[in-house]
């Protein structure tokens, strides 16, 4: 853990020292956790960081691929050398040429200078395609030509130039789905895909979220103090869909430092979407009332299906969590006697 906690602390480039701190803060986060989940991501990384093979990172947005691309760059053999990330759905199709490999002066309207692009930037290190999905396939084109032959050139201009970087790619969009409706290229799909990275929803591994609000509440630790969250408040959060992933549990923790001046957060604290998910409702008698019940039946007695059905995974988790701190609390942080109280060893 300690290798990847540090990352955010350490620039390989003037190109990353350009990205927001404050940004690198924040996605560094997404490795917080010992799930299996997280874990599994942290074993491919080790695997292919070393190697010279592109990766194509995959997952919902706000799961945090650019970190797992900058940690694949610090830990590779390229790490002495830019790390140069470029967002090609947020570039105008007509300049995203112009971006990836650069212009020759009076190239067209408004190229009063000539200027590097972003594969001459990267070149010995590693280029970071973001939201690859969104190219366009006339630019497609272009970048699988440069992927096989290793040479570009900058428009509007003749000189051929060679291109030493690594291609790290990422998008949240199914890229098969999009070959299929002839909307990405397929021989750029196996170009890129050589070793996929998956990066997992938030709500695939809620048992992260603990480490990673106390690490988000630490790195806010000088501007804001710190906070800690109530059992039931942490239920909430295990019980919610988390649409925007560890970016907005990120927001969750900046908003609720904002707002609350005392040391404890408790589940009424939150904002209404997380108090009334529909997991919450089908176990908000179970996390409040728990000290009262004393069996299984009575447990059941107190569960009701909703309408819009349950993740019974996240459920079990929670009630499991919330017994396990209740125990332990009972307990006076003695786990033998902990377990005696559960039935278990």
């Amino acid at each position: 853990m300690p290798a990847y906690e540090k990352l955010d602390d350490r620039d390989t480039s003037q190109i990353e020292s350009s990205t927001p701190r404050r940004r690198r803060r924040q996605s560094v986060c997404s490795f917080e956790g010992a799930s299996p989940e997280i874990e599994r991501v942290r074993q491919l990384v080790d695997q292919v960081a070393t190697t010279e093979a592109n990766v194509l990172i995959l997952g919902e947005s706000g799961t945090g691929k650019e970190i797992i691309a900058r940690i694949i760059h610090r830990k590779s053999l390229r790490a002495d050398k830019p790390f140069v990330p470029i967002n090609c759905g947020a570039i105008p199709r007509d300049l995203l040429e112009s971006e990836l490999f650069g212009h020759e002066k009076g190239a067209f309207t408004g190229a009063i200078t000539s200027r590097a692009g972003r594969f001459e930037m990267a070149e010995g290190g590693t280029l970071f395609l973001d939201e690859i999905g969104d190219m366009s396939p006339d630019m497609q084109v272009k970048l699988l030509r440069v992927l096989q032959e290793r040479t570009y050139e900058r428009v509007g201009g003749g000189k051929t130039q060679h291109a030493d970087v690594r291609i790290v790619a990422a998008t949240h969009r199914n890229l098969q789905e999009r070959i299929r409706k002839e909307l990405f290229r397929e021989d750029l799909y196996y170009r890129l895909n050589v070793f996929p990275i998956e990066m997992p929803a938030l709500r695939e591994r809620v048992e992260d979220i603990e480490a990673l609000v106390a690490n988000m509440v630490r790195r806010l630790e000088n501007e804001r103090g710190v906070f800690t969250l109530s059992d039931n408040a942490l239920a909430a959060l295990h019980n919610y869909h988390w649409p925007g992933n560890v970016r907005e549990l990120s927001n969750l923790v900046e908003r609720l430092r904002i707002l609350n001046t005392g040391d404890l957060v408790r589940a009424k604290d939150l904002p209404s979407q997380f108090r009334d998910s529909p997991v919450t409702e089908i176990n908000k008698n179970v996390t409040n009332d728990i000290d009262t019940l004393l069996t299984p039946e009575d447990l059941i007695a107190r569960l009701e299906m909703p309408s819009e059905g349950v993740n019974l995974k996240q459920v079990i988790a929670s009630i499991e969590t919330h017994l396990i701190r209740q125990a332990l609390d009972e307990a006076g942080g003695v786990v033998a006697k902990a377990a005696k109280i559960l039935g278990l060893r």
